[in-house]
């Protein structure tokens, strides 16, 4: 598709553009140096709140009040942390990880162990033509101007070196560790873009990561050049995420996947009912969707699908037996999906519909009773990352439009009593951990072409009808005949097992710096590596593959792997 890279200055709207210099100022605009003295009275009283006396709202509230900024009106988190990190710059204080997490703006951002950097492809039409999808012209494809990641795509002209630099400094401002980088290029069919615009992306993606290290890796010569700086860069790529489309999956775009570093893939699947496929104008067929799959899943990739409950044609039951197809067809069986129940936006095909009456939005009793009944069908190996998108709700022309979804549908799963059990809902978060304490659990499925193996490190049990919690794990795939799938082309990959993910919870730590009691850090990745080596040579290989991200490359090359052509490889003998 052609596409302009960059949308100039000029063809920004005014209200976007003085949002983000308000933004600016109050973030960025902020002189440590000119508060010191009361900085150092909100960090001592900081300090001297005992741990169970600590409130995140009203402790730190209270000790704001009593240093009003600029004689009115309270610091924001983000000038603690800018004035935190300059007093220890300075030598006036010493690293404290508990006081800069009693300052730390939005905790949960990094939870999950990475510091995830959404950025937004350039405006540009769409291969198919979905009867539900908004077609904002200011967006790519399905993407509505004022949702949240969407305004800042547009303010940064849809720059991938803006976009991913601003998430980083953002990270970094408000009291995050940014040091471990999760990339999700959105922006609709990444596969439909030119070769030429993609490469380019990335590479200006990476080129803000590197740019930590000094102006000039701001622009590098070549992918090749920004790939390799990346392997030792400070803000180093752990993950690469694109979306697409299951009728563009090709060989040939799998080699270029892998050729950009792309570790996981998110597909809009959106049911796996033909008849319903057809109804809304998907344009491609469930068998395009298992063919996409065998050829993902046995190149390494970690498959994230996305599924849409009320479609058209569809009722509440007939979406309870799809769901659990994606679980009983072999072909199927997602490491993380995305649930995003169909809006009603205006100006779509489905709009029209509804207004003939031939199109029925759920009501929210009946979208939370079918989210509460399938949520907890859920297999251990899956995260469930999302169960609504955040269209702003006056977009929303009927239907559900409550942005707190996932809030209601767990407080029906604690009135019935029928936990989840996802990943999401067992990670460790912030919680501390004993090494010495945690456990190894294998869970074992059956794909078309592959044996899985989900290998957990977890908790003990703290309660008997409560799961323990998830620390990390590793995702292990054994193809089960030789030269099927992505083995008939990628000949590195013959002969060896292949490691999907390795992931460790708990907040995101610095690159090398640990600290008492936090999940990362503490020696977890090992020992999933030695139990994923040993079921690997149980089962007769003696080679292992990794599908390693750039920034995760020193981490394997460490412990064994060396680098091949598209991914790490090691002897198991």
């Amino acid at each position: 598709m052609p596409v302009r890279r960059i949308l100039p200055t000029e063809e920004i709207p005014v209200q976007v553009r003085d949002r983000t210099e308000e933004w600016r100022r109050q973030r960025l605009d902020f002189d440590p140096a000119e508060h010191a003295s009361a900085l150092v009275y909100i960090f001592s009283a900081i300090g001297q709140v005992k741990e169970d006396d600590w409130d995140d709202q009203s402790s730190l509230r209270f000790i704001l009040s009593q240093v009003p900024k600029d004689g009115s009106g309270f610091y924001s988190k983000s000038n603690l942390v800018a004035g935190y990190r300059w007093m220890v710059e300075q030598g006036d204080l010493d690293e404290d990880p508990d006081l800069l997490r009693r300052i730390r703006m939005k905790p949960m951002r990094t939870a999950s162990g990475v510091a995830p950097v959404t950025v937004l492809t350039a405006p540009a039409g769409c291969p198919s033509a979905c009867i539900f999808c908004p077609d904002d012209v200011r967006m790519p494809k399905s993407y509505i101007h004022d949702e949240p990641g969407c305004q800042r795509a547009e303010q940064d002209g849809f720059d991938p070196f803006r976009q991913t630099l601003g998430r980083i400094q953002g990270f970094e401002s408000i009291g995050h560790t940014a040091d471990k980088v999760e990339l999700l290029i959105l922006g609709g069919t990444w596969s439909a873009y030119s070769r030429e615009y993609r490469n380019w992306y990335v590479q200006r993606c990476l080129d803000a990561m590197n740019c930590g290290d000094g102006s000039h890796h701001a622009q590098s010569p070549s992918l090749a050049v920004a790939l390799e700086r990346n392997v030792s860069a400070r803000h180093r790529n752990v993950g690469l995420v694109v979306e697409t489309r299951p009728d563009w999956i090709t060989p040939d775009e799998i080699r270029h996947l892998r050729s950009l570093g792309v570790t996981k893939v998110q597909i809009g699947v959106q049911s796996l009912d033909d008849r319903i496929l057809e109804l809304n104008n998907r344009g491609h067929t469930v068998a395009e969707v298992r063919r996409a799959l065998d050829l993902l899943r046995t190149a390494g990739f970690k498959l994230h699908l996305h599924w849409m409950p009320n479609l058209h044609g569809a009722t509440p039951e007939s979406d309870r037996r799809d769901f659990r197809r994606f679980f009983s067809d072999r072909s199927i069986c997602p490491d993380e999906m995305k649930i995003y129940p169909c809006s009603l936006i205006a100006g779509t095909e489905l709009h029209r519909l509804w207004q003939q009456g031939l199109y029925r939005p759920y009501t929210e009793t009946e979208l939370v009773d079918l989210l509460a009944d399938v949520k907890p069908t859920i297999p251990p190996y899956t995260r469930i990352n999302r169960l609504f998108r955040d269209i702003p709700a006056h977009h929303i022309q009927a239907g559900v439009r409550t942005s707190n979804l996932r809030e209601v549908v767990q407080r029906e799963l604690a009135r019935r009593g029928t936990p989840c059990g996802c990943i999401r809902c067992r990670e460790i978060s912030q919680a501390q951990v004993d090494p010495d304490r945690l456990s190894i659990e294998t869970t074992r499925y059956r794909t078309t072409l592959t044996e899985e193996f989900f290998i957990a490190c977890t908790t003990p049990d703290p309660e008997p009808d409560r799961s323990a919690r998830l620390v990390g794990f590793l995702r292990l795939s054994h193809i089960r005949e030789p030269g099927t799938g992505s083995h008939a082309f990628l000949d590195e990959l013959c002969g060896a097992a292949m490691i999907r993910e390795v992931h460790v919870y708990g907040m995101a730590q610095g690159l090398g710096r640990g600290r008492a009691g936090a999940a990362q850090h503490a020696g977890v990745g090992h020992r999933l590596l030695n139990e994923a080596a040993r079921l690997s040579a149980d089962c007769g290989f003696d080679r292992q593959s990794v599908i390693a991200a750039t920034g995760t490359r020193g981490y394997y090359a460490a412990r064994g792997f060396r680098q091949g052509e598209l991914y790490m490889h090691r002897d198991l003998n």
